[in-house]
């Protein structure tokens, strides 16, 4: 690689609590940023102005990119709603492919697609969160050659997600937001030492992200094993990748989880599935209730005494499962 080159990639991801860091660090950035920047909020399907936000708070234009439109210097693209937004090549993608972490868009996509495309010339920023997307693609970057910066967990809103990404990733700097914008603009004057090869299992495990692999499960069989847990959104058979740490899920439709995020996203099934349950013995208790009642009409008292004992036992039922949903 010529010495002139510089790291000119930089990828952001926040959730809880990272809208004012956010405003900080970009804030902080000068005029003619020789470096593009492309940022992940957890937003959901929701409706976002944080490109208004973030280009009144400072120097640099910030938008929702289209698919295809080339990385820019000086210039900020923020993933639309429930979109992940890549690198590929030299060009952001939206997409909407299986959520990660339970979430579109989510952070650990861009990072692993921005150091498969980028290598050393990516920084990656992790700001205030909960859980620990994010984690795997720092991961991703530094084992592509790139550095890691972390907001630190004390200046955080919520500091789970950069106190998760500092225990297991070995970050090149962990900062309050307001001294960000400076290290980043130091970072991206340093010239790049060396290119270390891009893992196999970090582009394999890209493929099937973006439904790219040809053979989902022999991949799956490749980079992980499987395991004896489901898939929270598809109900397909989730695969535990190798040497993962925290420990990550697969499943070959392309969700992706790390244990954190799938400990939530099954509580959340699991909560749904008990006031679900608990509706259809409601019901089934009041169906039972009116069948006792049309026998009393027609006199017929033993069907009534029987069917009244049903609901009873549903209604007994009804009563323990309500005090589990309610713990």
């Amino acid at each position: 690689m010529p010495a002139a080159a510089h790291r000119n990639l930089i990828v952001i991801g926040g959730s809880a609590g990272a809208m004012a860091p956010l405003l900080d660090l970009v804030a902080g950035l000068p005029r003619g940023f020789a470096a593009s920047i492309l940022i992940v909020q957890h937003i959901g399907a929701h409706n976002s102005v944080l490109p208004e936000l973030l280009t009144r708070r400072g120097p640099l234009p910030a938008l929702f990119p289209i698919s295809g439109r080339l990385l820019e210097p000086g210039v900020i693209f923020v993933a639309p709603p429930d979109h992940h937004l890549l690198v590929i090549d030299g060009a952001v993608r939206l997409s909407r492919d299986p959520k990660e972490n339970h979430a579109r868009p989510a952070i650990d996509p861009l990072f692993r697609s921005a150091a498969i495309a980028k290598g050393p010339r990516v920084i990656g920023v992790l700001l205030s969160g909960w859980l620990d997307d994010g984690v795997a693609g720092l991961q991703a970057i530094k084992a592509c050659g790139g550095l890691a910066v972390v907001q630190a967990p004390q200046d955080a809103e919520e500091p789970e997600m950069p106190d998760t990404a500092r225990r297991y990733v070995a970050v090149d700097d962990v900062l309050p937001a307001a001294e960000i914008a400076r290290a980043l603009t130091a970072m991206t004057s340093r010239p790049i030492d060396a290119t270390p090869p891009v893992p196999a299992a970090l582009i394999a495990e890209h493929a099937l992200s973006v439904g790219e692999s040809e053979d989902a499960v022999a991949t799956l069989d490749r980079i992980g094993t499987p395991s004896r847990i489901t898939c929270p959104e598809c109900s397909g058979v989730l695969w535990e990748i190798k040497d993962a740490q925290p420990p990550r899920y697969r499943c070959h439709t392309g969700h992706g989880y790390s244990i954190a995020a799938l400990d939530k996203a099954q509580g959340a099934r699991t909560d749904q599935a008990l006031w679900s349950a608990l509706r259809v013995l409601h019901e089934r208790e009041r169906l039972l209730r009116e069948m006792a009642a049309a026998h009393r009409r027609r006199d017929a008292l033993a069907d009534a005494e029987r069917v009244d004992a049903e609901a009873d036992h549903i209604a007994v039922h009804a009563q323990q499962l309500q005090h589990l949903a309610s713990r």
